[in-house]
């Protein structure tokens, strides 16, 4: 009988969470993450058969994440906490918005793992039927203007510079939100 893990895959994924965030998809390696987290790479490739699906998990995680308050919120009928859901989220968890908002999947990854493929579809349909179910008398394209494009904006200055979104953002976010929505 083998020896049980050291190290989860939740704690594999912080650590390359913590590398991507600080260091940039071109400075993630194996050896990278298994020294931030203290294991030997062997350990890392035994929980990830490759870089780019630990990378690609990692981003599914975050997603995951981020997407499960949006969508509450859109579920709620409540655009403007919806939309205020993006540099509220920011503060709560820099590292992983950094790695989201400010790198795509193709910067993480040389190819998409096909296991996570289907997954990855179904996370991004969940989130454009929710808006377009919220977008009742809206049109959709003001829906998603208000609801994505303002606060991926409104963030990704403050991301790259590594520091969360201040508050203000919020009540500019709201601001435009209403400004978009309103009749």
């Amino acid at each position: 009988m083998g020896r049980s893990a050291r190290f989860t895959e939740e704690q594999v994924l912080d650590a390359a969470l913590q590398v991507v965030a600080e260091d940039g998809p071109a400075g993630t390696t194996v050896a990278a993450i298994a020294m931030r987290l203290g294991a030997p790479v062997g350990s890392i490739y035994h929980r990830f058969p490759s870089r780019d699906l630990l990378l690609a998990r990692l981003w599914m995680r975050g997603i995951r994440r981020f997407q499960e308050g949006f969508l509450d919120a859109l579920a709620a009928g409540d655009l403007e906490r919806a939309a205020v859901h993006t540099p509220r989220w920011c503060r709560e968890h820099l590292a992983e918005a950094r790695v989201l908002l400010l790198h795509r999947p193709a910067d993480l990854v040389s190819r998409w793992p096909v296991e996570l493929g289907g997954e990855l579809a179904d996370l991004n349909a969940q989130v454009a039927s929710a808006i377009t179910a919220s977008a009742g008398r809206h049109e959709r394209e003001r829906v998603v203007f208000a609801l994505v494009d303002v606060p991926y904006g409104a963030v990704r200055r403050h991301l790259l510079g590594g520091k969360p979104p201040p508050p203000l953002v919020d009540d500019l976010v709201i601001q435009t939100c209403r400004a978009v929505l309103l009749p």
